[in-house]
């Protein structure tokens, strides 16, 4: 039997894809190559592993268990590439994830940071929710990710770097409206104002909802905007308010002058920020490293902003 990793990385794209053609394209290779690479693998293992049909697909019992097979044996090699890649530490290349609400603040400080350390270090940067970064993570397609705690999901390690605290955003007459009780305000006392997030899918309107003591389905909760930076000025044109974390603040006020920031009472509301890789990972040297960066980066953001 002579079965190469090729042919099972090949197979596992089309066990993902359930379509030769897209399946090929994952892989750069055509598709004809790859129809020859599967035939192959089936007969040096003796069965097929999929049924052909007109538009896409399907594994066969035998196929299935191939795969299960086939992902130990990915899953195996990935951690010898990884291995062998930070062996000196960080350097090379960095696959980094970041969520939205991260990735425009802590990004500019921290590629400044990492490529002064090394110039010719190359990183590749993927912004998503934190679903998809979790999937693509565990998957191999990235080799880190920064989000917000909790981090549910297994043969993940997740490293805490910062707290991000919110603030509440709202425009000058919205903040007014909310009179002296301002001073002593808590997430949970803004009552009937009417709050607005990002939609669904943000750990951040998650966080927001939970803080606030508020379902999806309240009558004073407006969830559509697809970045904060939208958000932000819809509250500036007296739309409702919303929580802002101090790492988007400067940056925020600055594109959108209407807004004004006030802080909660203590203890202020926040979010911890953390680096999260694989289990499988080798996680010395380079994993460390990264953590210092990024904590580094993103302590001197929400210290300037608690300054201001």
């Amino acid at each position: 039997m002579n079965v190469t990793l090729r042919q099972l990385t090949y197979f596992r794209a089309l066990a993902e894809h359930r379509h030769f053609g897209r399946a090929a394209a994952a892989v750069s290779i055509s598709q004809p190559a790859l129809s020859v690479q599967i035939r192959e693998l089936e007969g040096a293992l003796g069965q097929p592993l999929v049924e052909r049909r007109a538009r896409d697909v399907v594994l066969t019992p035998f196929g299935r268990l191939m795969l299960s097979h086939a992902e130990v044996v990915g899953e195996g090699v990935r951690s010898l590439e990884d291995a062998a890649r930070w062996h000196d530490g960080l350097s090379g290349r960095l696959r980094l994830g970041l969520i939205p609400t991260l990735a425009p603040y802590l990004l500019p400080g921290a590629l400044e940071a990492l490529r002064s350390g090394d110039i010719s270090m190359d990183v590749q940067v993927q912004e998503a929710k934190t679903d998809r970064l979790i999937t693509d993570l565990a998957a191999g397609r990235l080799d880190a990710a920064v989000m917000a705690l909790p981090v549910d999901a297994s043969g993940l390690i997740a490293q805490p770097l910062f707290e991000d605290r919110f603030l509440l955003a709202g425009s000058a007459a919205r903040l007014a409206a909310i009179g002296k009780e301002i001073e002593t305000l808590r997430p949970e006392g803004l009552g009937a104002q009417q709050l607005l997030l990002l939609e669904d899918g943000h750990c951040l309107t998650d966080q927001a909802l939970e803080l606030c003591g508020r379902g999806r389905g309240h009558a004073q909760i407006d969830m559509g905007a697809s970045s904060l930076a939208t958000l932000t000025r819809l509250v500036a044109a007296g739309f409702g308010l919303t929580l802002m974390p101090e790492l988007a603040a400067e940056v925020e006020v600055r594109g959108a002058p209407g807004v004004r920031l006030v802080r909660f009472a203590a203890p202020e509301p926040a979010r911890t920020i953390c680096l999260v890789r694989r289990s499988s990972t080798t996680g010395e040297g380079w994993f460390a490293q990264l953590a210092v960066v990024l904590t580094d980066v993103g302590t001197q953001i929400t210290r300037a902003a608690r300054a201001g």
